[in-house]
Order: structure tokens, then C-alpha cells, then sequence
């Protein structure tokens, strides 16, 4: 049996323009649908949640290969940082590991 190796990465952003935890909530839904459907990717708002412009998004993968793993969360970053002109990345944290 090969290995497994998981991907995890955490996205910060700030959201300058939003005012109120429904607008925030848009943006946020927005965005991890179109990663889902885009990468093939798990995606949630893991913290910040009461926090108007600030949205924490954590991402993962499952891959068979590391380098495959972490291109696949450079990729994503990329996205979220070029296509939401209405979020400003503030940080992103990506780490790989081998699971089985």
C-alpha cells in the first residue's frame, strides 16, 4: 500500500469593504464553493467567525505525492490572492505530512 500524504493549509484574509457578519458570510461561501469545485478540495471558515473583516479558511488535500499536495495549496493561495479583488491576503500557512 502507498503512502498517504495530507495537505493542510490556512488562509487569512481581510475583507476591507465588508460591513456585517452577513456580507462576511457571503464572501466566505462564495469563495469555499469555488475552491471546492475548482481544486477538488476540503474547505471551512475555522476561525474568526465573529470577526466582521477578518475570515480565517482552512483548506486541505489528499494526495499520494507531497509535491503534488503542496502545489495543489500554492494554487489555491494564488487564486484567493489574484481573483478576490475584495479580500486582501493577509496570511497563508501550508503544511504537508504523511499520514499512513
Amino acid at each position: 500500500m502507498g503512502a498517504m500524504t495530507v495537505g493542510v493549509c490556512r488562509i487569512t484574509l481581510r475583507l476591507p469593504e465588508n460591513g456585517s457578519l452577513k456580507g462576511k458570510r457571503q464572501v466566505v461561501r462564495s469563495l469555499t464553493t469555488r475552491l471546492r469545485n475548482k481544486f477538488n478540495v476540503a474547505v471551512a471558515e475555522v476561525g474568526d467567525n465573529d470577526r466582521w473583516q477578518i475570515a480565517t479558511i482552512g483548506v486541505t488535500c489528499v494526495s499520494n505525492d507531497a509535491r503534488h499536495a503542496q502545489e495543489m495549496l500554492d494554487h489555491v493561495v494564488a487564486f484567493v490572492q489574484h481573483t478576490r479583488l475584495d479580500a486582501e491576503l493577509l496570511d497563508s500557512e501550508i503544511e504537508v505530512t504523511q499520514a499512513f
